[in-house]
């Protein structure tokens, strides 16, 4: 039982060793360290946590950003996707794919083309009529997310205060509470 046990675990490292590795070719991730592509250079995905991305040159692949921003001055031939931050996109940049923010703004320059879809949720997005977007633009409201917080918030407030202010009143009147044990 012990043996046929190692062996099953034998034959599964010897798998594993053989196995091809992960291959990256030219990408950037980075945890808290911001990317930079300068002007020239290219590198195939850029993806980055709690950090920000500034592109010049060029990325062939995704730029992906968890909490931070996206400045895009370059060209982008997939999609740029941001998770609460802003993406800013200069004058006459390139994004071929889709362009998608959550919990964050969208602020393009002029001439600025998106090949497929414009999506912001919960968030704004800023663009004049030179920007040219291939597929379609989505905007949520930030409001729309938050608004329903907002009440529920503002109805306990009220609540509370009006639960307080009941008690504040019998204690001025002098209302003897039981004691406390």
């Amino acid at each position: 039982m012990i043996l046929n046990k190692l062996a099953l675990c034998l034959l599964g490292a010897a798998f594993a060793f053989t196995a091809t590795p992960a291959h990256a070719n030219n990408d950037e991730v980075q945890f808290g360290s911001n990317i930079h592509v300068p002007a020239g250079e290219s590198v195939h995905d850029a993806v980055c946590f709690f950090c920000s991305v500034h592109v010049e040159g060029k990325v062939t692949g995704d730029i992906v950003v968890f909490f931070g921003n996206v400045h895009l001055s370059g060209e982008a031939q997939h999609d740029v996707v941001n998770f609460f931050g802003s993406i800013t996109v200069g004058d006459n940049a390139l994004i071929a794919n889709s362009l998608v923010s959550f919990f964050g703004g969208i602020r393009l320059g002029e001439n600025v083309s998106v090949g497929r879809d414009m999506v912001a949720m919960f968030g704004t997005i800023r663009a004049p009529e030179s920007v040219t977007v291939g597929g379609n633009r989505v905007v949520q409201p930030g409001w729309v997310f938050f608004g329903p917080f907002f009440l529920v918030g503002l109805i306990i407030f009220l609540i509370v205060r009006e639960y307080r202010a009941y008690h504040r009143r019998l204690l001025l009147r002098g209302y003897n509470f039981p004691p406390r044990q």
